[in-house]
């Protein structure tokens, strides 16, 4: 403050500047009383504006007056009616420092509206770059607009919003979003209303004429001249909206209302609306061009499978003239190198089955006599046994008495039998072919194949591809013959020998194969036993037995330096939880290579589980080489990666120990390693951390600890202390929140902050919790406490399963009321395993037990959750009641306002956490919080010895 000389009362003080609102108040403070202060300013962007005090306007001109040229372009006048008696030099020491608290007063307008309209572009700039990225993902249209509904809800009231989308050739319009809270109309967003010339509503005059609508829709329709209709859905105190135009016509519309208030919408807004809908009209119009796009693909690509198909029979043509070529070679082959005319029928067939159908086929032979029909080969599904017959009228006779081929279906074949010309000799077959077989023009047998079922008939086409190579089959069968006949004598004097010879050789395989199918087994798994097997890298018990030699060498050679490299990929979880497990291993995956890539040939590389990789370096010089070696491998690792679409940057944290002489085995450097790991998270992530002494001295102390946790667990140390929550406006304590503490040996009374991380980390904080529900259920039961009592859960209790029935079973075994427990809670608590945190929640409340929110406001404070979870209680975070008090009050005032109004709306009641003073109490009541906790009322203390 700036002191003046007064005349009369001593130094005069003007207070440090302000906004224009109230200016002339705040210099009229500096005279005395009953002066009278006028400033009036002009400037382009404030426009003109003056501000007096409420005194009574002289009737003289006034004592001081001063016009000049301000900042910004301002011209500003400051009238001011001051003491008579002030000496001259004190008037214009006034007037200099009422003058520059003006122009500073101007310039915080300014710069405030500075401020509010850079913010107001950053929430714009934010809700357009989120509407351009939905534009551009996967998502179903109607998820895609509920998006954009709540970023629209983010910069204005949003609560009743529709998206209308209008087809002006057509004459229809489409509601492809809406939400209304007071309109029951249901919506098909695939609906098109048409418009008649008659129809008339605000949202069709606003699709016809492209102009804007801003006020109550009552004041729109009369000043339009639209009648109401109830079809339109009900009066609005507020209604807004814009529309969406492409290459200048109007494509549709946004609106928004609001049914409580009127004036919500300002010009601001229309602009801004304006501004965001055709950004919505931009990502439809993107949708609706890769619609258009794949269409216009599948299109394609069905006429490229007509082209192919039209290939694909073409070079099933050649394919086939290939195939018979290649079959006839094959028959012509046969005869040369099959062993047996048993053999050689086999291979016939499987050569036949390449041609035609041949499911059901058989090669019937004349006797020499000619009296006899022999089936030398048969395989049939109905017949699988065809014995030598005299010659009589069958399907096959037939064939060799004229010499022609037979195709014949079911139909054919009756009207053969009713002719007599056949007679049925097996099962019937829907369709029969055969063809003869000639040796030297003479027909000596047939080859015949059939088919049972009407879905496979044969053609004339088949006929004549197997008559075809039914002359090639003969002529190789006469060859084969008389192969046979030459070969006969020799093959019974070998058989012995060929049989022995075939076992031995089978059997011998048979041990090979053996042989080398557990040699391949057992490489396989001392494989998988030293390797991960999703990176193929070394897994923890190679790197172990790497480690395990790298310390028996440095013992045997002590200026051997080397380190081990222990990094976790950072935020990883959020990778696997927000796009998948499978992108996570495909991360993991990548992440080997980089890693790999960045060492020396000679380093080892190992996954040791989940996000955890390590590197053994040998060989080094000393802690240098190690730094620069996991900078290496930071630096690959921070490169983006394109995984499944989408494009991560993944970053780790390295945690580096070098070879001590205190190390026994590999898995206390990589304990050390690890510790070193966590300090680099810590420290801000994306980054490595050298093991030191220090990090030593902590670990063995964190070791301690635990040691001590577990004989304070064995004696039960654990002890709970109770603080009141007390109706503030009464006194009177309503409940009381139990608070662990421990009795330490040596240390005295330890509250959790000094033990509870090692704890967690140990996995002993769910024993001592235990024991803590145990106690606090037998406090309750045995003394007198009133109200209820509050116990803290943390997180890794809802991953159990049985939490809620152990719980449960305490408070039977007890006696005591459901009711008169209570579970507190933290946000990360809910949000960490939500489905299973909700079921657990809600069978604790069937039987009675509330949960109440812990540190409110200071997480997510997410309304969603307040719906879906059964919170009976809001604990209000102790630094929003602490910030009542000094500068910053208003703040917290804000803060806890709108706090207690959503737990009104919601039926939750609210529990201020730290009330130390009664000014912080009054405060509370005002703001409409009845319940507080903190040292103000009673410090957390232990119940009286018995």
């Amino acid at each position: 403050m700036t002191a003046l000389p007064s005349a009369h009362s001593g130094p005069v003080y003007v207070p440090a500047f302000a906004g224009l609102e109230g200016v002339a108040q705040r210099l009229a403070r500096t005279l005395p009383e009953g002066a009278w202060v006028q400033v009036t300013w002009r400037q382009s962007e404030l426009g003109e504006g003056s501000d007096a005090t409420p005194a009574d306007v002289p009737q003289e001109p006034p004592a001081l007056r001063q016009e000049w040229q301000g900042p910004h372009g301002a011209s500003l006048m400051l009238l001011a009616e001051c003491p008579s008696d002030w000496p001259e030099e004190a008037r214009q020491a006034w007037l200099r420092t009422a003058c520059q608290q003006l122009e500073l007063a101007l310039e915080l307008t300014l710069a405030n509206r500075a401020i509010v309209s850079l913010q107001r572009s950053e929430r714009l700039r934010q809700a357009l770059f989120e509407i351009a990225d939905l534009a551009g993902s996967n998502l179903e249209l109607p998820v895609m607009l509920r998006r954009v509904h709540a970023i629209v809800g983010e910069l204005m009231c949003a609560e009743n919003f529709y998206v209308v989308l209008y087809d002006e050739y057509r004459r229809t319009m489409r509601f492809a979003y809406f939400v209304d809270q007071l309109d029951p109309w249901g919506n098909d967003p695939e609906r098109e209303i048409a418009l008649a010339d008659g129809d008339d509503s605000l949202t069709i005059r606003l699709l016809r004429t492209g102009e804007s609508l801003r006020g109550s829709s009552r004041e729109l329709r009369e000043r339009l001249g639209i009648a109401f209709n109830e079809n339109s859905g009900p009066d609005s105190a507020d209604w807004l909206g814009v529309p969406m135009r492409r290459d200048g016509r109007v494509a549709g519309a946004l609106v928004v209302q609001s049914y409580r208030q009127a004036g919500v919408y300002s010009e601001d807004d229309r602009e801004l609306l304006t501004y965001v809908a055709q950004h919505v009209l931009i990502a439809l119009d993107r949708r609706e061009a890769r619609r258009r796009l794949e269409a216009r693909v599948a299109e394609r690509t069905a006429e490229l499978q007509r082209t192919n198909e039209e290939l694909q029979i073409e070079i099933f043509e050649r394919q086939r003239v290939q195939e018979i070529q290649r079959a006839l070679f094959r028959i012509a082959e046969l005869s040369m190198t099959s062993d047996t005319l048993t053999q050689f029928f086999a291979e016939i067939h499987v050569t036949v089955s390449e041609l035609v159908y041949a499911h059901n086929f058989y090669i019937a032979i004349l006797s020499e006599d000619g009296g006899m029909l022999e089936f030398p080969y048969s395989v049939d599904e109905r017949d699988p046994e065809r014995k030598p017959r005299q010659l009589a009228d069958g399907l096959t006779e037939y064939v060799i008495r004229s010499g022609q081929p037979l195709l014949a279906d079911r139909e054919k074949i009756m009207a053969l039998v009713a002719e007599g010309k056949v007679r049925i000799h097996g099962s019937m077959a829907h369709c029969w072919l055969g063809v003869p077989l000639f040796r030297e023009d003479k027909v000596v047998g047939v080859i015949a194949v059939q088919s049972y079922s009407t879905d496979i008939m044969f053609s004339q086409r088949d006929q004549d591809l197997l008559t075809f190579v039914s002359f090639h089959i003969g002529s190789s069968l006469a060859r084969k013959q008389a192969q046979d006949r030459l070969v006969q004598a020799y093959a019974s004097l070998e058989q012995r020998v060929s049989e022995r010879t075939r076992e031995l050789a089978e059997a011998n395989a048979e041990l090979m194969e053996q042989i080398g199918e557990r040699i391949r087994i057992e490489r396989k798994l001392l494989h998988q036993t030293m390797h991960d097997a999703l990176t193929g890298l070394p897994n923890r018990l190679q790197l172990l037995e790497r480690l395990t030699r790298a310390i028996a060498n440095a013992r045997s050679q002590p200026d051997t330096c080397f380190a081990v490299l222990f990094m976790d990929l950072d935020r990883f979880k959020l990778v696997n939880d927000s796009v998948g497990h499978a992108v996570g291993d495909e991360l993991l995956v990548e992440a080997g290579r980089r890693i790999v890539a960045s060492v020396r040939s000679e380093d080892v590389v190992a996954r040791l589980g989940g996000d955890e990789f390590a590197i053994l370096a040998e060989g080094l010089d000393g802690p240098g080489m190690a730094e620069d070696l996991a900078m290496r491998v930071l630096a690959a690792l921070n490169a983006p990666v394109w995984v499944a679409g989408r494009e991560l940057f993944p970053s780790a944290s390295i945690g580096i120990a070098l070879w001590h002489p205190r190390y026994k085995n590999g898995e206390e450097m990589l304990r050390d390693a690890d510790a070193a790991m966590y300090r680099a998270k810590a420290d801000g992530r994306d980054r490595y951390a050298l093991f030191d002494e220090q990090m030593h001295r902590a670990a063995m102390r964190s070791l301690d600890m635990e040691m001590d946790l577990r004989r304070a667990i064995q004696a039960e140390r654990f002890v709970p202390y109770y603080q009141p929550i007390v109706d503030m406006a009464s006194g009177e304590p309503v409940g009381h929140e139990a608070l662990l503490r421990w009795h330490h040996e040596h240390n005295g009374l330890l509250v959790p902050g000094e033990f509870l991380d090692v704890g967690e980390d140990s996995g002993l904080i769910e024993q001592i919790d235990w024991l803590m529900y145990a106690k606090v259920i037998d406090d309750v039961a045995r003394h007198g406490l009133s109200g209820y009592v509050a116990i803290n859960v943390s997180p890794q209790h809802f991953r159990a399963p049985d939490f809620a029935e152990r719980l449960l079973a305490l408070l039977d075994q007890a006696g005591l009321a459901p009711a008169r427990i209570r579970v507190e809670i933290t946000e990360v608590a809910l949000l960490d395993d939500a489905p299973r945190t909700l079921e657990c929640l809600a069978l604790l409340k069937r039987h009675g037990v509330l949960a109440q929110l812990d540190d409110f406001g200071t997480g997510f404070s997410a309304l969603s959750y307040l719906h879906r979870f059964p919170i009976a209680s809001l604990k209000i975070d102790r630094s929003f009641v602490a910030g009542l008090e000094g500068d910053s009050s208003s703040e917290s005032v804000a803060v806890i306002r709108a706090i207690a109004a959503l737990a009104g709306s919601l039926g939750i009641e609210l529990i201020a956490e730290g009330v130390e003073t009664r000014h912080q109490r009054d405060r509370l009541l005002a703001l409409g919080v009845g319940c507080g906790q903190g040292f103000l009322f009673s410090p957390p203390v232990p119940l009286p010895a018995a």
